[in-house]
C-alpha cells in the first residue's frame, strides 16, 4: 500500500487538485462565512455522510406548485415531480425520500411508502430498488390509493394513517424482519 512514507506529494499533485466529492455542497461550505445555525450544521452532517441531495430548480418550482391545503392530488404534477426527482441524474432520491418530500409538503395527500406500511397493507414486501422510474411512480400512486381506501374504512385520518400502520406492522409483526 503506498502512503505518505513511500509517495510524497509533488508540485502537479498539489496544483491540479481533482477534489469532486459533493462539488457543490463543498463549495457552499467553504464559502460559507457567516454563525453557525442548525441548518448549516444539517447540511455538513449530510456532507460528510455524503447524503446530500441537490435537486434543480425546475424541480423546486414542481414541488412549490403544491398548497398545504389542497385536498387532491394533481395526478398530472405529481408524476412529473416524481420523474424529475426519480431520475438518474438526481443524486440521492430514492421513491421512499421522495414520498417523504411529498407528505411534508403536503400530508393531506402524500404519505411516505415504507416497507412496513406496505407490507402491513399488502402482505407482501415492497420491492422498489431495481424498477424504473414509470414502475417506481405506478407503485407509489397505487400505495396512496390503497392507503386512502384504508384510512376511509378504518375511519383513519389520512395524514396519520402511515404512522398508524407502521405502528401496527411494528406491534403485529415484530418478530418479522423487514427485507
Amino acid at each position: 500500500m503506498n502512503t505518505i512514507e513511500t509517495v510524497k506529494p509533488t508540485k502537479s499533485d498539489i496544483e491540479n487538485l481533482n477534489y469532486k466529492y459533493q462539488k457543490e455542497l463543498t463549495k457552499k461550505l467553504d464559502e460559507f462565512d457567516s454563525d453557525f445555525d442548525q441548518g448549516i450544521i444539517n447540511e455538513i452532517v449530510l456532507w460528510k455522510t455524503n447524503r446530500y441531495s441537490w435537486i434543480d430548480a425546475e424541480t423546486i418550482n414542481l414541488i412549490n406548485q403544491i398548497k398545504k391545503d389542497d385536498k387532491e392530488i394533481n395526478l398530472y404534477l405529481t408524476k412529473e415531480i416524481l420523474k424529475n426527482l426519480l431520475d438518474k441524474n438526481q443524486k440521492g432520491f430514492g421513491l421512499a425520500t421522495v414520498s417523504t418530500i411529498l407528505r411534508f409538503k403536503n400530508p393531506n395527500i402524500y404519505q411516505i411508502i415504507d416497507q412496513r406500511v406496505y407490507r402491513f397493507l399488502y402482505n407482501s414486501e415492497l420491492n422498489i430498488s431495481e424498477q424504473n422510474v414509470n414502475k417506481m411512480i405506478a407503485v407509489y400512486l397505487a400505495y396512496l390509493e390503497k392507503l386512502k381506501e384504508e384510512s376511509n374504512i378504518h375511519k383513519i385520518d389520512f395524514k396519520i394513517a402511515d404512522k398508524i400502520f407502521y405502528s401496527m406492522d411494528k406491534k403485529y409483526n415484530k418478530d418479522l424482519k423487514i427485507k
